[in-house]
Order: structure tokens, then sequence, then C-alpha cells
């Protein structure tokens, strides 16, 4: 196995200190926002892998390594499966501010959207570009610390109740529209109004909604946190409609296709399938394709089904998930328990969030990883908490 040498990325939304503080190192004072473990070709784990001769070799990019040869790296099963590459990305994210309020497309709606970018020659890198690739991008989110989110949308009484009790008259047009239609052409209708609205008078009413949220607190609250980062902004409105999520420290939520969400405070593990597709509804500066947004998103109130996983008999934590380029389990290592066989025919990533453990030889501390090629024989001892990233296959 090879300990990993990762990225973090400086993205403004991310806390200066989460990060820092897990990894024990003092804070730069500048956004550290997420912390990428994988091989997506926006910022690769690099690894020193001994050569023949014992000696340490050059450091190289995971990327490369698994190019090399993807069926030792991989495994057969893998590459037959997802092609030769690493399906899923591993994260570590801490957000001091809201991210945007955004969703992600199926795989088939991803696939299309990216042959029409490409056939109407959009630069990959062009603002207004959509699809950076022709993946879905379902995503899980395990909270290391009181994590707060929204997640779906909530049902249109209670979205027009929450409106309606800030007493804001240019609301009442959101207010009426969710009570007068059913739940699929309600929702969709309001989120519709919202992002076509006039942008000045939509700023005035959500500075209205702001300090309206501000005065009643309580369930109003994260509203008015919301609009304290992004004043003006329709995505203030548009958060009303969904559901607002506070996970504890190993509880998890799945985002799956279509489902509007927002990570607001907090860190967490995240893993995702190795995709850039990102279709953003609110809480940003960057581009906002409302067409091909109301084709994406799913208008359909849910429960956010909070993952609470139960330990197995090997004391593995499982967090089920209805996708197969990613696998997430946790193990809380005790104190003079039995090393834990984790030896499997699919790569793993092996992250440290707490404690001492070893993965083999190597000793882990918080925010070290390891890679693990298929098939290679490894057990995890010590005291600590280690989570486990690999894939179905």
């Amino acid at each position: 196995m090879d300990r990993l040498s990762n990225t973090v990325r400086p993205y403004a939304w991310g806390s200066t200190t989460a990060i820092p503080e897990l990894l024990g190192i003092a804070p730069t004072g500048e956004p550290q926002a997420e912390m990428w473990m994988g091989a997506h070709p926006g910022a690769p784990s690099r690894l020193t892998r001994a050569a023949g001769t014992g000696e340490a070799g050059p450091e190289q990019p995971l990327t490369d390594v698994i190019a090399a040869d993807p069926e030792r790296e991989l495994g057969r099963a893998t590459v037959e499966k997802f092609g030769p590459r690493l399906p899923f990305l591993l994260k570590l994210l801490a957000a001091g501010a809201p991210l945007s309020l955004q969703v992600h497309p199926d795989l088939a709606q991803a696939k299309q959207g990216y042959e029409d970018e490409e056939r109407r020659s959009v630069p990959i890198d062009a603002p207004h570009r959509t699809y950076k690739d022709a993946n879905h991008k379902p995503e899980l989110i395990c909270a290391l610390t009181p994590f707060a989110g929204l997640c779906g949308f909530r049902r249109p009484t209670e979205a027009a109740e929450a409106m309606a009790a800030l007493g804001v008259d240019s609301l009442k047009p959101y207010v009426d529209l969710l009570g007068a239609h059913p739940e699929e052409a309600a929702l969709r209708e309001v989120l519709t109004a919202i992002l076509s609205a006039d942008p000045t008078e939509m700023a005035e009413t959500v500075n209205l909604a702001a300090a309206a949220a501000e005065r009643l607190g309580g369930a109003h609250a994260p509203y008015a946190r919301i609009a304290h980062h992004f004043p003006g902004d329709p995505g203030v409105i548009a958060a009303m409609l969904l559901n607002y999520v506070e996970l504890q420290p190993g509880e998890a939520l799945f985002l799956g296709a279509g489902v509007p969400h927002a990570y607001l405070d907090g860190l967490g593990v995240e893993i995702m399938a190795n995709s850039d597709n990102v279709l953003r509804c609110g809480l940003t500066p960057k581009h906002i394709d409302v067409p091909e947004l109301l084709r994406i998103v799913r208008f359909e109130a849910t429960d956010p089904g909070v993952l609470r996983p139960e330990a197995s008999p090997s004391g593995e934590e499982l967090y089920e998930t209805p996708v197969d380029e990613f696998r997430l389990s946790r193990f809380d290592l005790s104190p003079g328990a039995a090393p834990v066989d984790l030896t499997r025919g699919t790569p793993q990533i092996l992250l440290c969030t707490g404690g001492a453990p070893k993965a083999g030889e190597l000793g882990l501390t918080p925010g070290a990883s390891v890679f693990v090629p298929a098939g290679e024989e490894v057990e995890v001892s010590g005291t600590g908490t280690l989570f486990c990233a690999t894939v179905v296959a």
C-alpha cells in the first residue's frame, strides 16, 4: 500500500481552521475547503512507491500509477465495470460558509448534456459550460463535527408557512403558488419564478426576508445566516423550499441525482462519483443555466434520509447507498482488539480521522490516508477511527 500526499483546495467558502485542526497543523489564515484523495485529474493524490530495489522512487500522481497498470491497481472486476480509472473521489470537506445551492444530473442526462456541449464546441473551461464530463455525481457526506445542510424539497405547505411567517409582501405570490397547485407543479413554478425574477426586486425581497428571519430566529435563523454570506441572492429564498438538516458526528446524507442541496457549515468526509457536473441554482456568483437546471431537478418533496450505520461482526460500519461507484464504511478501533483484515479485490483508500491506528506497518495520524491496490493484503489495528472507501464491483 502507499501513503498518499493530498492537495487542499482553497475555495472561498472553506473553513480556515477545521482541516488544520484535524491535521494538527497551524492555520494559514486562508480558507482550506477540501482535501482531495483519489485520482481526479484536477488534483490527483501523489505517492512514492518503492522501486524493485526497495528504495523509494520519485513521487508520482495516482492517475499515472493507475494508467500504467489499471488491472493491477484497480482489479479486473473494477476495470471491466468502470473502465481503467478510479471511479470515486474521497474528500475532507470543511464548510465555513454555505456552498452553492446545486443539483447533479443522472448518468443519461450527463451523457446527453456533455455530448451536446461538445457538439456545440463549448470550451471545457468556459464559465457557461455546464457538463465537464459524461458521468453522474451521486455523493455521500458523513459528519465529523456537527454539520448543517439543505437537502431535497420539503412539502410545499411547510415552505409556504415558513415564507408567510416572515411577513414580506413580495413573498406572498410564492406563498399563494405553493398552496394552489399539486406538489410537483407548485415547487417547479415557485423555483422558476424565484430564478427568473428581476434581480433588483429580488435583492430587495431577500434583504427584507433576511431581516425578518433575523428577528424571528429559531427555525428561520439559518436563512438569516445564509443571507449574511449572500446578500440579495435569490438562492436565499430558494433555500426556504428545502429541508434544513443538522447532522451529528457519524451521521450521513446521500445526495442522488436531481436532488437540490447545499452544505452550510461543518467538517465531514465526502465521497462521490468521479465527476465535475454541477448545476447551480443560487448562493453563487457563477453561471446559472435556468432552463437546464429545471430539466434536471426532481420536483418532489423528500425526507432527507439521515443515514446511521450499524456495525457488522467485524466492526465495520457501512453507509448503505444505491450506487456502485463508491462504498464508504467506518471502523472505530479499540485498544487491545484483534486486527481487522481489509484485504479486498477492489481498490481502497483508507483515511484516518482520529487516534493513531495502523494500516499494515504504516502508522497513521488524523488526516493521513493510504491507497491499497486491489487484492493487496492489509490489516488495520491499533486505536482510532478509519474510513474505508472502495467500489462495488
